[in-house]
């Protein structure tokens, strides 16, 4: 959940401070990006050239019987590795890729990156008695278990915790802040209220991110909105949270309402876990503008960095968690990111990278096609899209470009993994690996099995035992086979 803070508390100063400087990085980014000042003498260049993958994946230290294992201060000691990082809670970590650009055998190169690290993190997991699994909601999670003695000891989200239950005080005419779940499932209704934000503790992902041109920039994010409804119906991997049958990805509404509270929200709220407003229309600049205007600062660390570094633009950026989000990176020169954070973790390694390549397949394609395909369908029906895929699943009802209606599988099968390996070819990614990986998501789709519907085939043979179905799980995903093929056993 982003950057650490030095401090715990804020006064008035600190926040007109650190909105003074925001105001003045966000003047200073619109420059660059408009790329009108030639002679502006701190104008730095943005990095062009071919789309740059990479993604960061959250997982679950768990006890040998799958429970939470709150020891991620012990573990990241002694795994040691800088790419490798803390996350909210002490039961989750963080491993992240190094960038890979997108040509040749860069899927394959992002599988064997994972896989040496993954395989490094279980090693030293099994030596603190533990181990490490993939999964967007761990089934057998309490409630009880999300205090803020289970905080990860990082100042950062301390300070969160109490800067947003800060805004939800001033919301309220009460002044108790709202904070709790009402999720409504195919049979079931899941309705808790809860002290402060470790409900977002619930959820793990598999954020992919794509490096793109600022030229083009506009273009791949309205296309990364379009492809978010599939993607998160191909990756689902979350029915259940504390015992209960909810949404295929129960961790989309976990998370807006874990940190912006259950519907309906006060009229001068604006969700900081969002889908969005609409589509970008010609820059991603618009979304920080957005940023500055629309969002209160709740992390306002005074930072001694010079204004081209744009720390508090980033800083703040990174408290406002949009499925797609824009990023802005400095190393080796500044260059623009988006962050596709709708897809759960696991179940598998290959089933991720699939999961991967589908989204830089798709995404190059639309983003490169003559004709904006988000002409073609209201921001309002894509947005409808993706709830919809992430109650319902495959099995989601869609209405497509140009008013095309059907289930989500037809779509995918049809036209969605052709239209994905065409743009993983227009990359000059290696055939084989195209082939291999959306083999992988075809086999999925036609049988009807990702991480969800395999926990609930499970559920609906062995009974509602979480710990049952979470060691069979677990042993399952240890063998390494995706998911379209796990049995029921």
């Amino acid at each position: 959940m982003g950057q650490e803070i030095a401090s715990l508390s804020f006064g008035a100063e600190d926040f007109a401070e650190f909105k003074a400087r925001l105001q003045q990085e966000t003047d200073l980014l619109d420059r660059w990006l408009a790329g009108l000042p030639g002679l502006d003498p701190i104008c730095r260049p943005f990095a062009q050239g071919s789309p740059v993958g990479g993604f960061e994946l959250e997982a679950w230290l768990v006890t040998p019987q799958g429970d939470p294992a709150p020891i991620n201060s012990a573990y990241l000691e002694a795994v040691n590795d800088p790419l490798v990082v803390p996350e909210l809670a002490r039961f989750n970590i963080e491993l992240n890729s190094r960038p890979q650009v997108l040509v040749a055998s860069a899927l394959q190169q992002l599988r064997q990156e994972l896989e040496q690290r993954w395989d490094r993190c279980c090693r030293v997991a099994e030596q603190l008695q533990a181990g490490l699994m993939t999964i967007g909601i761990l089934p057998t999670l309490q409630q009880q278990q999300l205090t803020l003695e289970m905080i990860s000891p990082r100042k950062r989200y301390l300070a969160l915790n109490e800067q947003i239950l800060n805004l939800h005080r001033r919301e309220q005419s009460s002044g108790i802040p709202s904070l709790g779940l009402a999720i409504e499932g195919p049979a079931t209704r899941l309705r808790v209220t809860h002290p402060n934000i470790m409900l977002e503790a619930a959820t793990t992902s598999f954020q992919i991110h794509l490096q793109v041109s600022p030229h083009r920039a506009a273009r791949y994010f309205n296309a990364s909105l379009l492809v978010s409804a599939p993607l998160v119906a191909l990756a689902a991997n979350s029915p259940y949270l504390f015992g209960h049958d909810l949404w295929a990805e129960t961790r989309i509404p976990v998370f807006e309402q874990a940190l912006d509270g259950p519907p309906p929200l006060a009229p001068t709220h604006h969700p900081r876990v969002t889908f969005g407003q609409g589509y970008v229309q010609g820059s991603l600049m618009e979304l920080f503008w957005e940023n500055l205007h629309r969002y209160p600062v709740v992390l306002p660390q005074r930072l001694a960095a010079a204004p081209t570094e744009l720390a508090h633009l980033r800083l703040h950026n990174g408290t406002i968690w949009r499925w797609n989000r824009p990023l802005i990176g400095l190393d080796p020169v500044p260059h623009l990111r988006i962050e596709q954070r709708v897809a759960a973790a696991g179940p598998t390694l290959p089933d991720m990278i699939a999961n991967a390549a589908f989204y830089f397949g798709l995404v190059q394609a639309l983003g490169s096609r003559p004709l904006p395909p988000e002409q073609e369908l209201s921001f309002a029906q894509c947005r409808a899209n993706f709830y919809a895929a992430a109650r319902f699943g495959l099995e989601a009802p869609i209405t497509w470009l140009n008013g095309w209606q059907g289930s989500l599988r037809q779509l995918l099968l049809q036209e969605l993994i052709p239209q994905a390996e065409a743009g993983l070819a227009q990359l000059d990614l290696a055939p084989q690996d195209i082939q291999e990986y959306l083999g992988i998501l075809r086999a999925r789709v036609e049988s009807g099995q990702n991480g969800a519907t395999w926990q609930r085939r499970y559920v609906a043979r062995h009974g509602k035992d979480m710990q049952q179905l979470t060691c069979a799980y677990w042993e399952r995903q240890r063998q390494g086979r995706p998911v379209h093929t796990w049995d029921l056993g």
